[in-house]
């Protein structure tokens, strides 16, 4: 009888992980440089990020920044604050990752591929790169409030 306890009781555990693991990573989240703040949200089973807030939401002439490098030259009248940066992450749930994602970055105006992996509740690293990931760079991210 105990076993069949400890059974029902470990399976129970795991799966309470594997369903509320993905949404862990919700909620708001600091850059490494502390400059920007990033809301991470869930939209039809994929994860999107935008950013929320800046700690220097104007340019040199007091105007909000605009979205200046972007390669499209429609877009670059766009502001940054509210800009989608974090684009269709999926959940792996096997190895607790997010992934086959996208994240653009507003200093150069380039989008590359992403993954993202929770290392606790409150720091996530975020991985950019081209082609493969070792071709990359990882930030820190910690979460914060609004």
């Amino acid at each position: 009888m105990k076993k069949i306890a400890f059974l029902f009781i470990t399976t129970i555990l795991f799966t309470a992980k594997v369903f509320a693991g993905g949404d862990d990573i919700l909620g708001i989240w600091f850059n490494e440089e502390k400059t920007g703040k990033v809301e991470i949200y869930k939209v039809d089973g994929k994860y999107y990020g935008k950013i929320i807030w800046l700690k220097e939401p104007k340019d040199a002439n007091g105007n909000e920044k605009t979205d200046i490098h972007n390669s499209d030259v429609n877009k670059r009248k766009n502001k940054v604050m509210g800009l989608i940066m974090l684009r269709g992450f999926n959940y792996d749930a096997e190895d607790n990752n997010y992934v086959d994602g996208n994240i653009y970055d507003p200093k150069n105006g380039k989008d590359y591929s992403c993954k993202m992996k929770l290392i606790d509740k409150n720091n996530l690293d975020v991985r950019g790169y081209v082609g493969i990931s070792l071709l990359g760079r990882t930030t820190k991210w910690t979460r914060t409030t609004k």
